[in-house]
């Protein structure tokens, strides 16, 4: 529909074509700065990839062909997904010595995420071509790179991965025999005609569901592939099986068998891929079906926050040679029905006859199972939707189990920590361990901010030994533990950009990055964690930023940019989490330049909406209403912000909040609302936390829809959107139907549409003129006021 023009819907209300703005020169430069690379490092510690993202594609890449298909964007020219992240550099260094590796990379290329051999002494990376994708290896030792196979398909799943001898890789090919792609139909092939048959099927909207039998073809022809093994040194190749379209292939750690995931018809018009039928099947390396898992049916009728019934969550145990695992639901998969227990997991070992064999039961939903290496024994965790609860128990077969955690999954401050992995020769991953200790890596919440630590834990006794604690003044995190006495770590302070080091003994012994500081500007931002109470009594917080060479106790325009979030419990809601010892990063189209046109800002100002899960969000305008409240009082108590000349903004959930701000309150002079939804009537099975239909709370759904209060809206409010926006929910025609609405009722409305863009803006051109329309916006209706 918008091919070369930003659309913009006028006060007066015609459509009128705009040119892309650019942002002022302040900012251009700081969207070109380099940033700190993403790492991968290898599963012998030995060295790391260094690999520069490719943060912002032109709109004319953004603007290539896609295809919707099922929940899946797919660029036909190379069978890729249309959107992913790429990185566009990539570095091999040493991290005994920090010392470079030099590559011989191939020619220019979109790189994707590496795929490590579990021996470190090789990795593979897809490269995205304008035609097709290809697979390069490297050879650690030597820096060779060189193209091992070509014409992968990319368009779901992992199309690459690591055979357990190391030498061989498992592909997905498009098949040799594909043809031409299918021709649209001239004329329809009939009507489209869905059907149930009286059970109930609760489904969440999705915006690139299949529409027609031409999208089911289209769907075939760019999703089916021809599983492979190919060697990484001979290049040599070999089939398993005819061509099908393939959600995932996991070869086993003793390498002997591969377990496949495989859809089949019937399509659905209303569900995505994952969802369709599916048979879970065990093969040999020659491509034979040693067992069939489960032929399960079309997920149609899963409860709201439920999940399938039949097997679930397959999984090979890492440290047995060929034993299959997999979870069942006790509970018909309804986290309403009251049960003893939710789940069951189960085990099946080769040669895979008979019945699996039952190892534990959970009291409530299954979320992961973390096995320990070369012992019987694994890390279960479950969570209670109802109470937000969730525990880790150590379980074995035949062994009664024993709690490690039971907490509130919503307590920053009683996080214990999430257990370190490393992987195994087979490419499988199981949990770092030392003589019956694991390693716990935590963000340290506390009122004063997080505080990242590493922690040693036995698993008998209990205690806790700790190896590492970030410095007050900094922000370091653990990346990866590389023998007893040396950390890879992330460091990053207010003045300082984040750069990766090792730690010897707690002492720094070499930089492995020296990032510079690429926006000076913003170090003379000040920035401080600010902390307040709500009428109710609900502690709250937000960072504040005031910007370069602000002047104490002068009053600033403000802007207070948020996200509502859900908790059952007040003590949870007004934890304290983040960290004002965090380098100041801005990249994309960020709230934080508004700090360039001299206004303070309330940064993740909490908006908590607290009571039972079933019901919190009956009263969720008071709540957001009042939280807004205490973040202004606070901010101009304080001397930072005039409190007559506020804006409010916020993304998706955000806007969604920011509209009802201004529809329900006089706090504010004027809203950024981007990509939100504002008619809760259009997501009637549920948004966000809220478990209720419409049906069953229709006045909460109207209640909290701003577009249903849209008369009342009379401060201007901006409206931005991307056109293909690809988020459950926040549908474009939400942003469309609340202009009308608005600009109906009489307000100021401004509503812009990016072209091609989703749910996050990317192209340097969207990006650019999203910050513009913003500062713009409040200018005009904020600070001038």
């Amino acid at each position: 529909m918008f091919r070369n023009l930003l659309v913009v819907a006028l006060a007066f209300g015609g459509l009128a074509g705009a040119q892309y703005k650019r942002a002022p020169e302040r900012i251009r430069a700081i969207l070109d700065a380099p940033a700190t690379p993403a790492i991968s490092v290898n599963p012998a510690r030995t060295h790391a990839l260094l690999l520069d993202v490719r943060r912002y594609p032109s709109i004319a890449e953004l603007a290539q062909p896609m295809l919707r298909l099922a929940g899946l964007r797919v660029n036909p020219r190379n069978n890729a997904p249309h959107r992913q992240t790429l990185y566009e550099g990539i570095g091999l260094v040493r991290l005994d010595t920090g010392a470079a590796v030099p590559l011989n990379l191939p020619p220019p290329a979109r790189y994707g995420s590496p795929h490590w051999s579990g021996d470190g002494k090789w990795f593979a990376i897809p490269a995205f071509q304008d035609d097709r994708v290809e697979v390069w290896v490297g050879r650690v030792e030597t820096g060779e790179f060189r193209r091992l196979a070509a014409n992968i398909n990319a368009a779901w799943g992992d199309p690459v991965r690591w055979m357990p001898d190391n030498r061989r890789l498992l592909v997905q090919l498009i098949p040799e025999d594909r043809g031409s792609v299918p021709a649209p139909p001239t004329t329809p092939d009939g009507p489209i005609i869905q059907e149930t048959l009286g059970k109930a099927g609760p489904t969440r909207t999705n915006p690139d569901a299949l529409r027609n039998s031409y999208d089911e073809r289209l769907f075939d022809y760019y999703l089916r592939s021809q599983l492979t093994l190919v060697d990484a040194g001979t290049a040599s190749r070999r089939k398993l099986a005819e061509p099908s379209i393939i959600e995932s292939a996991v070869p086993s750690p003793g390498g002997e068998h591969i377990l496949v995931t495989r859809l089949r018809r019937p399509y659905s018009y209303v569900l995505n891929a994952g969802d369709f039928p599916k048979d879970v099947e065990v093969w040999t390396t020659e491509g034979r079906v040693a067992r069939v898992i489960t032929k399960r049916p079309m997920a149609d009728n899963v409860p709201i926050e439920g999940v399938v019934t039949g097997p679930r969550q397959f999984a090979w145990q890492p440290n047995d040679p060929a034993t299959l695992t997999w979870v069942e639901a006790l509970d018909e998969g309804d986290p309403r029905k009251q049960v003893s227990h939710r789940d069951r997991l189960l085990r099946l070992a080769a040669p895979f006859q008979g019945e699996a064999v039952e190892w534990v039961r959970t009291q409530y939903r299954c979320m992961a199972v973390r096995w320990l290496d070369d012992d019987p024994r694994a890390l279960v965790t479950d969570y209670d939707r109802r109470r937000r609860w969730t525990q880790t128990q150590m379980v074995a077969p035949n062994q009664p189990a024993k709690t490690i955690w039971s907490r509130n999954a919503q307590d920053a401050y009683g996080d214990p920590g999430t257990p370190l992995m490393r992987t195994l020769r087979s490419g499988h991953r199981v949990l770092q361990t030392d003589s019956g200790s694991i390693f716990l890596d935590g963000e340290g919440a506390s009122p004063q901010g997080d505080r990242p630590f590493l922690d040693r834990y036995s698993l008998t006794t209990g205690e806790k030994q700790r190896l590492f604690h970030s410095d007050p003044d900094a922000y370091e995190t653990v990346v990866a533990i590389l023998d007893g006495q040396r950390l890879l770590t992330r460091r990053e302070t207010l003045k300082d950009p984040p750069n990766y080091l090792i730690r010897q003994n707690g002492r720094i012994q070499h930089r492995i990055t020296n990032v510079q500081d690429p926006a000076p500007e913003f170090r003379r931002v000040k920035k401080e964690l600010v902390t307040y109470q709500r009428e109710d009594g609900v502690p709250l917080s937000f960072t504040l930023y005031l910007p370069p060479d602000y002047t104490p106790g002068k009053p600033l325009p403000t802007v207070v940019w948020a996200y509502p979030r859900e908790f059952t419990d007040a003590s949870t809601a007004g934890q304290v989490r983040g960290s004002k010892h965090r380098f100041t990063t801005v990249a994309g189209a960020s709230h934080l330049f508004y700090l360039l046109a001299g206004y303070a800002i309330l940064d993740g100002a909490a908006m908590p909406v607290v009571g039972d899960p079933d019901t919190a969000n009956n009263t969720y305008i008071q709540q957001v209403v009042s939280s807004a409240k205490a973040a202004i009082h606070k901010a101009a108590a304080e001397g930072w912000t005039d409190p007559v000349r506020v804006g409010v903004g916020g993304h998706s959930y955000g806007a969604f909040m920011t509209a009802n701000l201004l529809a329900h309150s006089d706090l504010f002079q004027a809203g950024v609302a981007r990509s939100g939804a504002y008619n809760r009537t259009l997501t009637p099975f549920g948004f966000q936390a809220e478990p209720r239909t419409f049906w069953q709370a229709p006045e909460i759904y109207i209640g909290m829809s701003p577009f249903m209060s849209a008369q009342k809206i009379k401060e201007p409010i901006l409206l931005i959107h991307g056109e293909a926006d690809d988020n459950q929910g926040t549908f474009p025609v939400q942003s469309e139907r609340m202009y009308q609405a608005v600009r109906g009722n009489g307000g100021v409305v401004r509503y812009v549409v990016l072209p091609h863009e989703a749910h996050g803006y990317s192209a340097r051109e969207s990006v650019e003129h999203t910050i513009a329309e913003m500062i713009d916006w409040f200018d005009r209706h904020v600070k001038k006021r």
